[in-house]
C-alpha cells in the first residue's frame, strides 16, 4: 500500500509519512519536557527574537484566539512574557523568559538529536541529498523558519 511498482514509496506518501514521523518525535520530546507540541514550537520560534502576536500567528498558522490561548498558557508556566512593542505602544511582543530560554535550548537540542537519529541508516551523502531536496521544497513553498539550523540556534542562544 502506498508503494510504486518498483517497491519505492511515492513522493506524496513519503512526504506525508515523514511528516507524521517527525511530528511524533517532536510530540514525544515535548511531552518529556512538560510541553505541548505547540508550546515547543512557540519556544523554538522565539529562540531567535521576540515577535508580535500577528507575526507569531502567521508563523505558527494559528488563529488569533488560538494563539492568545497558547501564549496565555505558556506565560502562566513562566516560559514567555509579553512586553511592549517599541515600534507600536498599542501592541505587545512575546519573548522568552530566562527559564523559557533555558528550556527552549534544552528542548531544541534533544529534539534535534532525536530527529537526526531518524536518518541514522543513511550514508552521509544520502543525508546531504535528502537535506538538499527537502530544503528546496521548504524554500520553494516559503515555509516560515519555525525551527532553526543548529548553528543558527547556537548564535541565537549567545545573543540572549
Amino acid at each position: 500500500m502506498g508503494k510504486n511498482d518498483d517497491g519505492q514509496i511515492g513522493v506524496v506518501a513519503a512526504l506525508v509519512r515523514s511528516t507524521f514521523l517527525v511530528n511524533a518525535v517532536y510530540a514525544e520530546s515535548a511531552r518529556e519536557y512538560g510541553l505541548t507540541s505547540q508550546q515547543g514550537q512557540l519556544l523554538c520560534v522565539l529562540m531567535v527574537q521576540p515577535y508580535g502576536m500577528s507575526e507569531l500567528g502567521a508563523m505558527l498558522g494559528l488563529a488569533k484566539s488560538s494563539l492568545t490561548g497558547l501564549v496565555d498558557r505558556t506565560e502562566r508556566n513562566g516560559m514567555v512574557q509579553r512586553e511592549p512593542d517599541p515600534q507600536d505602544m498599542r501592541a505587545v511582543r512575546v519573548a522568552l523568559t530566562r527559564q523559557g530560554g533555558r528550556l527552549a535550548g534544552e528542548f531544541y537540542a534533544e529534539t534535534c538529536r532525536r530527529i537526526e537519529e531518524l536518518t541514522a541508516g543513511l550514508a552521509a551523502a544520502e543525508r546531504d541529498t535528502l537535506a538538499g531536496l527537502l530544503g528546496r521544497v521548504v524554500l520553494d513553498n516559503e515555509v516560515p523558519a519555525v525551527f532553526l539550523e543548529p548553528d543558527e540556534a547556537a548564535a541565537a542562544d549567545r545573543k540572549r
